[in-house]
């Protein structure tokens, strides 16, 4: 019988087999894809001592080398053959698709999308790193120092390695940590349970493309390890939901990204034209399988809510689970059912508050939870709720899932909340300076653009070399330049 194909850890870059492997099974749990080793709190704690190190060999390449081989990285991650323990050949994209489809649960064709994303990301590092750094140099980095504008300009880093706990719903989410390595911060991974492949591939093709192995560090392990990543890594970015991030949310050193809370705004001077953008609501609603931040879960408007409802609901119902190679295959199935069964529970005990209406429900094939060849999935739900108190009026869940809210613009502001994307669409000149001064809203949106719409060249959640880099005031004399 041949044997699984193995991820081992990577420490600092050397391939670490561990006695305790896991393996990494299709999401009907059926049968094994690869094998997976772990490590534990201990091993990280003592590599973590080395970290110095992993930032001197990065350190030693320029900014624009490391763009360079960014760019490099970004075809051999989307069309290579890449290492892959226990596959001489090595992993092509198709096996790695097909490998993420089966784990996970996502369709082949979100997979490609989700790749496409990712390489697209490093093939324009030039213009991401432009819009972290807004402009600067990339010689005063190499330097430490330089004028720029007449000014002269020092920037140092705060850390020596960048922590990373990863989650497990979309392979994108990995295109976030990649302006690490051209900043020449080394990263320390603990990849999601359901959905290592992506940060293991990506550090492959980084190092096939000439990046030194010992800037990536991939450390599967559990609870205690990623406490010891937070804790140990002077910069980390934590992503989950709020109980998993909550613990760390007023520590300066960790970035949170939970969930986003995105919504559609519809200024009254507009709402009139709201058969006009149904299409837009659901497509931001549905995008990459409901399993993005920056996917809206609430679409407010100041009259015809019911109406609104409706026609998203029923946009929507054309999306209905179908076989992971299917092109047209727009839903993913859960890895973990528990997730799925807990999803559908929430939304039901809440359904039973008065003043929600679960408005797919006329539309739906079937239940919201079916499962098909042993993968659990959750059909696209939308939520009428009379008011902004009502527990399902503030929820995101890991499928298209949205509710829509009827209250007058005057209150929308006071209402919403948190926000990572907000779409507004109006004309109004004075709602439209109310949204540019509110500071709840972290990416804004003025006129019928998608949610997931994203600029390279703008960070839409966090500056992550605000974060890992502080400005040091500097004066230079004539004998030193």
């Amino acid at each position: 019988m041949q044997s699984l194909p193995h991820l081992p850890a990577l420490r600092w870059g050397t391939p670490y087999t561990s006695v305790e492997c896991i393996e990494l099974r299709n999401a009907a749990g059926t049968f094994a894809i690869a094998r997976i080793s772990q490590v534990n709190a201990g091993i990280i704690r003592r590599d973590l001592k080395k970290a110095p190190d992993s930032r001197g060999s990065i350190k030693k390449l320029s900014v624009s080398e490391l763009t360079n081989i960014s760019k490099k990285a970004a075809e051999l991650f989307f069309s290579g053959k890449l290492a892959w323990d226990g596959c001489p050949e090595g992993q092509s994209p198709q096996d790695y698709v097909k490998a993420v489809s089966a784990i996970g649960g996502m369709p082949h064709a979100l997979v490609w999308k989700n790749m496409a994303r990712i390489r697209d990301a490093m093939q324009q590092m030039d213009m991401v790193l432009h819009g972290l750094t807004r402009g600067l140099e990339p010689l005063i980095l190499d330097r430490g120092m330089g004028l720029q504008d007449g000014t002269w300009l020092s920037f140092y880093p705060v850390t020596d390695c960048l922590g990373i706990v990863m989650p497990s719903n979309s392979p994108g989410v990995n295109s976030l940590w990649l302006p690490s390595i051209p900043l020449k911060i080394p990263v320390m991974i603990k990849p999601g349970r359901e959905e290592p492949l992506t940060s293991f591939r990506l550090i492959q093709a980084f190092i096939a493309a000439g990046c030194p192995p010992s800037a990536f560090g991939f450390y599967p392990t559990d609870h205690e390890g990623a406490g010891e990543i937070l804790r140990g890594c002077g910069r980390s970015l934590l992503f989950g939901d709020t109980a998993t991030t909550q613990a760390y949310a007023s520590n300066p050193a960790v970035q949170i990204h939970g969930p986003g809370y995105s919504k559609i705004l519809i200024g009254k001077d507009e709402i009139e034209r709201w058969p006009e953008f149904i299409e837009l609501i659901g497509q931001s609603i549905s995008y990459n399988g409901g399993r993005s931040c920056i996917n809206a879960s609430a679409v407010v408007v100041p009259s015809h809510g019911k109406e609104i409802a409706r026609a998203v609901a029923q946009w929507l119902s054309r999306l209905t689970p179908r076989p992971p190679d299917d092109p047209e295959a727009q839903l993913s199935g859960f890895g973990n059912p528990k997730i799925a069964d807990a999803i559908d529970a929430i939304i039901e005990e809440n359904l039973k508050v008065p003043g929600a209406t679960d408005v797919t429900a006329e539309f739906r094939k079937g239940p919201r939870k079916v499962i098909i060849d042993g993968v659990v999935f959750l059909q696209p739900t939308v939520v009428y709720c009379d008011s902004f108190e009502h527990p399902l009026a503030q929820k995101e869940f890991l499928f298209p899932y949205a509710s829509v809210v009827e209250i007058p613009q005057e209150q929308m502001l006071s209402k919403i909340g948190h926000s990572l994307v907000v779409t507004a669409i109006t004309r109004d000149q004075a709602f439209m300076e109310q949204l540019l001064g509110s500071p709840l809203i972290q990416r804004l949106n003025l006129g019928p653009i998608p949610t997931h719409k994203v600029s390279w060249n703008q960070p839409h959640e966090g500056n992550l070399f605000d974060f890992m880099y502080k400005r040091r005031a500097l004066e230079v004399s004539d004998n030193c330049q």
